[in-house]
């Protein structure tokens, strides 16, 4: 055995030092929109099965449990039927899932009831799926919570675990979150349960709440800047937050997760490949263009842009359609946080000054909102391209009901003559409803595209309200 047994003990009592009765860690005393589905599922699953918690590194995951657990303490349960394991230490990663088990109920022996097991990075464990198919199928007793960073789903082993566990994709902070890890007091908003529940507004209700929320842009700004990693947007200095977003989360995926759970040995022509959609964050991904760009073969970049959406750096957007049509488009390649483009390239706050790569930071965080808020509900998300290189940005399928959504975030005023691929779309499609992201509070409204009503909304307050409490119903 690589450690003895009482380094063992040591490290795993450091974990779960409510067994001796020690106080926990000190905790945020906000929590995240997804706290209160991880507590519910904990409580009362609907459906035998896990829990994976997936999302990228430093996102707060780990917190998410911490905060669960401590509530599962306060509400009665025994402390010893509660394990929290960490598979980043190298010597319960060695243990192993069985062997952290049997050593947990070695030193602390289970008392009546449910156990509740939270293991952070399960990934790194061998044969992980395997083994948490056997417990959701043969312990009914214990319910387990998983987080993965990089999660494999897709490669091997996926027979093995196929509907043992339920996947709540955790994304990085909302603006709404944001605003509260940095307790910034929000302006006189009202609560707003749906986007489409503004089309009932008063022009004079567009007047009053545009010139309210004025002094969310700012903080939006900053939020594009800093990003939604909780680390980084605590950082005081600007400089600093970008420096950790690109060297302890997006470096480190880049070079240790891709080579320890894939394999990956070209790390260059990876970072090469990921340089590139930083460059191109929210285009249309010329596959051609990089692989002559970079000198690659299409399989070798195609395999790089599957991983980097495995370890959830990027999303890919397909084309709407059927059939051929969705199969022989291109992706649209969204980064999964819109701070990252400028901290990898270095940009710091001439982003603000640089109205194109500003446009595509706010279309990133746009659509990171729009798609944590309905993803849940099995809406489906895509783009649309017409004749004549015409285009709307995001389509939102919702039981059968197409909404589409354009982002013009620029200085100067949005008008028809902008939004010819948003009209085409809603006449081809008879859409009874769309939306036009803006930057400024003065757009805030109602308008008519060709007979469709279109409601520009500016995006701070777009991603404010998506995001305050994730509250349900209604695009």
């Amino acid at each position: 055995m690589i450690g003895t047994h009482a380094e063992l003990t040591s490290v795993l009592r450091q974990y779960n030092p409510w067994w001796t009765g020690t106080g926990m860690p000190d905790l945020p005393t906000w929590q995240r929109a997804a706290f209160g589905e991880l507590f519910d599922w904990m409580q009362a699953p609907p459906v035998g099965r896990a829990l994976l918690l997936a999302g990228a590194r430093q996102i707060g995951k780990t917190t998410l449990f911490l905060q669960c657990i401590d509530r599962l303490l306060k509400s009665g349960v025994p402390p010893s039927n509660i394990l929290y394991v960490t598979f980043d230490h190298p010597l319960l990663k060695l243990h192993g899932l069985d062997g952290v088990i049997k050593l947990w109920r070695e030193v602390e022996p289970a008392a009546d009831g449910v156990e509740y097991l939270f293991l952070d990075e399960i990934q790194a464990t061998k044969d992980w799926q395997t083994w948490l198919k056997h417990q959701v199928d043969f312990d009914k007793r214990k319910r387990i919570a998983v987080t993965g960073s990089a999660t494999p789903l897709t490669l091997q082993g996926q027979e093995s675990g196929v509907g043992r566990w339920h996947t709540l994709q955790l994304a990085t902070l909302s603006f709404f979150e944001f605003l509260q890890i940095k307790r910034i007091g929000e302006p006189p908003l009202p609560e707003v349960g749906s986007l489409q529940s503004l089309f009932d507004w008063k022009p004079a209700d567009f007047q009053r709440v545009g010139a309210d929320a004025v002094p969310l842009v700012g903080n939006f700004h900053d939020y594009l800047l800093r990003g939604g990693f909780p680390q980084c947007a605590l950082t005081e200095s600007m400089t600093l937050a970008q420096k950790l977003l690109r060297e302890d989360i997006v470096d480190k995926v880049l070079k240790r997760d891709m080579t320890a759970l894939f394999g990956v040995r070209r790390i260059v022509e990876l970072e090469h490949t990921f340089l590139y959609l930083c460059l191109h964050d929210g285009e249309l991904l010329d596959l051609p263009q990089l692989c002559s760009s970079l000198g690659l073969k299409r399989p070798t970049v195609s395999n790089f842009i599957d991983l980097l959406e495995s370890t959830h750096l990027i999303y890919q957007l397909k084309p709407y359609g059927y059939g051929k049509e969705v199969l022989r488009g291109r992706s649209k390649i969204y980064l999964a946080d819109a701070a990252i483009a400028p901290s990898v390239l270095l940009k710091g706050k001439a982003l603000l000054e640089d109205g194109p790569a500003l446009g595509r930071a706010v279309e990133t965080a746009f659509f990171k909102h729009v798609f944590t808020r309905f993803y849940r509900q099995s809406i489906g998300f895509s783009y649309w391209r017409g004749k004549k290189d015409v285009e709307v940005d995001i389509i939102a399928d919702i039981g059968g009901e197409l909404v589409p959504f354009e982002v013009k975030y620029r200085s100067q005023h949005t008008d028809a003559r902008d939004l010819k691929g948003l009209a085409r779309f809603c006449q081809e499609r008879q859409v009874r409803r769309g939306y036009v992201v803006t930057r400024e509070m003065a757009d805030f409204g109602i308008t008519d595209l060709q007979g469709t009503p279109i409601l520009k909304i500016p995006a701070p307050l777009a991603c404010y309200w998506l995001s305050r409490g994730e509250l349900g119903g209604g695009q």
